[in-house]
Parts: structure tokens; C-alpha cells; sequence
């Protein structure tokens, strides 16, 4: 090994990550990452952002990587700042998102003395991540961030957490640059024979679509199919990124709540699964199924994260003769009128829907005011929708900051839940520092709503003050204006339609950050 005593080993992680087209690194770093701080320095094609918490960190890399299309990585700062970060990994390994964590620790020979920050970072990371790798030394540092940048594209894209030691990164270390493989997707053509079988014999199918099966051409491709032979195309639940709006295919979306959800599979009698698992109930609940399909319904996979998607869409819509079919695709009829009165979450999901411009990128954790957000915006512009997907809140405002530094030529606009958005409302400061071009309305309805509707149907009706306590915003409430402001984001409230309409349209007018309070 060739050895230059001007280039450690973070100079090599550094290397590496931009030899695999890995240049965005989302950042919170502490003292034992400075030697990869300092070779992040020197690397000018490196683009590095601030997120001053660590779930802002996470969040970002989710969103980057939805819309980019290609991994970030992170910089965290021992096991206890990964674990400050574990909630939106989370997200992101229900999104099916590529990130390349990369963690710092102690130098290998200062663990044995149980520093302060000492912890078990492999147990740490191992929940949220597809492939957790230790770094041995400064000569294997290229070797394990290759592995690690391969590891994150596999299965339609994962989290793989590479383990740093101080050492590693300030020692000497050889010039080889490693390179990762890109996995070849490919077409199960067995499971296209079978879905073609299931869709010939005259049973009620559904076709549920996930992941990337929910970009334009394979929603086209999955329209046609279901068009020629009486299927239906739902989306999953939890929406990683679909391409929604006019002109765009028109598919409704498994509901939350169980009771909508048993209700629109009920007459399944078959489920054919497009990168998408099958639905089941977010919680459990007494006398409700797990399970949301009905007794006896058969599931067929058609294509797996990682498969060729759209390929094992072609190859079923040849097999059953619907390349003639025309898609169902919204048009502008579908997009809801402008309102003129009323003031409540739907009437501003409304104002939201018609205004929204061409090449929006929506993200929506709204949660409980948002439930007619997905419907309400099927007409729209076209737009990309970006969701919440495993379930840990908190991830819409970073997920919006992720959208816009991947993709800064389109606006992006943020749905946002007051409780939800306390989580992570410093990704407002790394929206100001950074100047992205995002629109965040805050429905303050100032309380967990959700969770008004989530002991409701547990039987309680009418919560005592015990509950309230626990689940109110308002004593005192969370001034958003302020918080915005104290961001160096430029916020106003709305108290009403006339005011949020004229506010939205010009924060729509403008580039930078800008929030809304809609005061609910």
C-alpha cells in the first residue's frame, strides 16, 4: 500500500464518497469527526449543510435522496448523536431511502477507558440500517465507504452506517480510491406470469403500487393494465414519492384509518403488489383485523424494491394485451375551485390544491388537518407528493429542506402539523441559512388531533383533564410566527381564508423560505 503522509483517512472517505457521486452531506459534527471536517474542507465539490439536531440531519438525507435519486450521506457525532437521529432514519428505511451514515468515534485506543461518549454505536445503528461496517484502520477506510455507498443502493436503495474512529480518520492513508458496484435490476418473469393468470381469471383485483411504481411511467403502465382487465390501482398508505396531478394518473391511496381501509379493499378477491407490501392496520385496535385485505384474498408480488420496476410493468401489460388501454389520468376539471368563505384545514387544503404551481414538491406531515390533502390534490398542477412513511413525526419540515437542496429549480411547499413540526423545527434555520425556496404552512390547530381521534376509538368520548394535558398545545400555545422568525425565516399568520390565500400567493411569488401559521 501506497502511503501519502499528506492524505488520511478521512481525505479517503471524503474521496470515495465523490468518486460514487455521493456530494451532499448533511452535517452535525463534533470533536471526534474534525479530521473528516477539515477533508470535507478541502473538497470544494463536497456541498455540506448544517442541521442543528440530528433528526433534522436524518430527515434532510431522506428527503434529498427521494428526489435526487441518489444517496447522501450524514455526519453524526458518536453513538448518542446516531441516536438522535434514529427517528426519521426510521422513515427512511420505511421510505426505502439510500443513506450513507457516517459516524463518528473515539480513536480505537481510547475506548477501552469508557470516555463520556462512549457507547455501543453497532447496536445503536443496527436497527435502522441494512449493513453496519466498523472501519479498522486508515487502509481500509475507502474499501468499507465503498462498501457502505454499494450496501445503500441495494434492494431500491437502504441505510448503511459506516463507523469512523478518530484514528482511522487522522492517520495516513493510501490515494486508491474504491468504487461501488450498481446492483442490475431485473424482471421475475414467473411473477409476471402469475399476475398475468390472477388478471385472466375473472377475479376482483386490486393493484397496489409503492415505492418508485409510483413515478409517472409505471403509474401509466399500471393504469392501462388495470383499465384493460377490471383491476383497480390504489397507492400504499404511506407514499415514499409519487408523481401526482394533471395529466398525471389519477389512483386513490390505501386510507389510515382501519375502518376506510377494510371498506375499500373489502371486495378484493386478489392483490397484486408493484414494489409495495401488503396493507395492514398502522395500529391495533379491539375487535379490528391486522390485516386489511379480506379472508382468502390471494397476494401476488409483481416486483420487489430493487426489481426492474417498470420492465416487470411492461412485461405484464404485454402479457394481458392492455398496451392499447388508455390510463386514467386527472385532468383539469379534477382541481378543486379557489373558496371564497369558511375557515378550516379542508378550506385551506383547497386554496393549497388550486394555487399549487407546476413542479411543486409537496411535502405533507399535516397528519390530522391533511386528511383531505391526498384527494383534494389529484387535479392539481403537476407536482411530486412526498409523505410521512414509518410513522415517527417530525420529519416534514427536514424532509422539505432534503427536497429543496436536491432539487433548488422547483418550489418546494411543506404541510406541516403544529405538534408534529416541534420536533424538528430547526430544519427552519437550515432552510434560512441555506436560502431554499420553501413554503411551510403550519396547521396550528394546537393539539395532537390524532390523538383525540386515536382514544376516541379506543372508547373514550370525552377526555378528562388528565388527557387534555397530555395532548392540548395552548397553555401556552407555540407562537410559529415567532419560532420562524427566530429561524431567520420569514413568517406571518393567517386567521382567515382571504388573509392565508393572499399570504400563500406571495410566498409562491418569491424565492426563500417563507411559513405560514394558518390559525386554526
Amino acid at each position: 500500500m501506497q502511503v501519502n503522509k499528506t492524505y488520511n483517512g478521512a481525505d479517503a472517505l471524503c474521496a470515495t464518497l465523490l468518486a460514487n457521486g455521493v456530494d451532499v452531506c448533511f452535517t452535525n459534527p463534533g470533536t471526534s469527526e474534525m479530521h473528516f471536517v477539515a477533508a470535507l474542507d478541502r473538497e470544494e465539490d463536497m456541498r455540506c449543510v448544517l442541521g442543528t439536531f440530528e433528526g433534522v440531519v436524518t430527515g434532510a438525507a431522506d428527503g434529498y435522496a427521494r428526489m435526487a435519486d441518489k444517496p447522501a450521506a450524514t455526519l453524526l457525532h458518536l453513538g448518542p448523536g446516531l441516536a438522535n437521529g434514529l427517528a426519521n432514519l426510521h422513515n427512511a428505511r420505511r421510505a426505502g431511502t439510500p443513506i450513507i451514515n457516517v459516524v463518528g468515534d473515539h480513536a480505537t485506543y481510547h475506548l477501552p477507558y469508557d470516555a463520556p461518549l462512549t457507547s455501543d454505536i453497532e447496536s445503536l445503528a443496527r436497527p435502522m440500517s441494512a449493513s453496519v461496517r466498523r472501519v479498522r484502520d486508515s487502509g481500509d477506510v475507502s474499501q468499507a465507504t465503498a462498501e457502505a455507498i454499494g450496501s445503500s443502493r441495494q434492494n431500491g436503495g437502504q441505510i448503511a452506517t459506516l463507523i469512523l474512529p478518530a484514528d482511522a480518520a487522522w492517520s495516513p492513508a493510501s490515494t486508491v480510491v474504491h468504487h461501488a458496484p450498481t446492483p442490475a435490476a431485473s424482471v421475475n418473469e414467473k411473477a409476471v406470469q402469475l399476475a398475468a393468470d390472477a388478471l385472466r381469471n375473472g377475479k376482483k383485483t386490486i393493484i397496489i403500487a409503492g415505492g418508485k411504481a409510483l413515478r409517472d411511467e409505471p403509474l401509466r403502465l399500471g393504469s392501462r393494465i388495470a383499465n384493460a382487465t377490471g383491476a383497480r390501482v390504489l397507492a400504499e398508505g404511506a407514499i415514499t414519492r409519487m408523481e401526482r396531478g394533471q395529466g398525471r394518473v389519477m389512483a386513490d391511496r390505501v386510507p389510515y384509518a382501519v375502518d376506510l381501509a377494510l371498506d375499500k379493499l373489502r371486495e378484493a378477491e386478489q392483490l397484486i403488489l408493484v414494489d409495495a407490501v401488503a396493507p395492514v392496520a398502522f395500529f391495533a385496535y379491539p375487535e379490528k383485523p391486522s390485516r386489511l385485505t379480506p379472508p382468502g384474498c390471494e397476494i401476488i408480488t409483481l416486483a420487489q424494491p430493487g426489481d426492474d420496476i417498470v420492465g416487470a410493468l411492461r412485461a405484464l401489460a404485454d402479457a394481458v394485451a392492455a398496451n392499447q388501454a388508455a390510463p386514467s389520468l386527472a385532468g383539469s376539471a379534477d382541481c378543486p375551485q379557489l373558496p371564497v368563505e369558511g375557515w378550516d384545514a379542508p378550506k385551506i387544503m383547497q386554496a393549497v390544491a388550486t394555487l399549487l404551481p407546476e413542479g411543486a414538491i409537496v411535502c405533507d406531515e399535516a397528519i390530522t388537518a391533511g386528511r383531505l390533502n391526498f384527494a383534494l390534490m389529484a387535479g392539481s398542477a403537476p407536482h411530486d407528493y412526498l409523505q410521512l412513511t414509518g410513522g415517527a413525526i417530525g420529519v416534514g419540515i427536514p424532509l422539505a429542506t432534503g427536497a429543496a437542496i436536491a432539487r433548488p429549480d422547483r418550489k418546494v411547499v411543506a404541510l406541516q402539523a403544529d405538534g408534529s413540526g416541534m420536533y424538528t423545527m430547526q430544519g427552519l434555520w437550515t432552510q434560512a441559512r441555506e436560502n431554499l425556496d420553501v413554503l411551510t404552512v403550519i396547521f396550528a390547530n394546537r393539539r395532537y388531533a390524532i390523538l383525540y381521534n386515536e382514544l376516541k376509538m379506543m372508547g373514550v368520548e370525552t377526555p378528562g383533564n388528565n388527557a387534555r394535558r397530555m395532548l392540548d398545545l395552548d397553555s401556552p400555545p407555540f407562537d410559529w410566527v415567532s419560532m420562524g422568525k427566530a429561524a431567520g425565516v420569514e413568517s406571518a399568520r393567517a386567521e382567515n381564508l382571504a388573509t392565508f390565500i393572499d399570504l400563500f400567493r406571495a410566498g409562491l411569488s418569491r424565492r426563500g423560505p417563507f411559513l405560514i401559521e394558518a390559525w386554526l
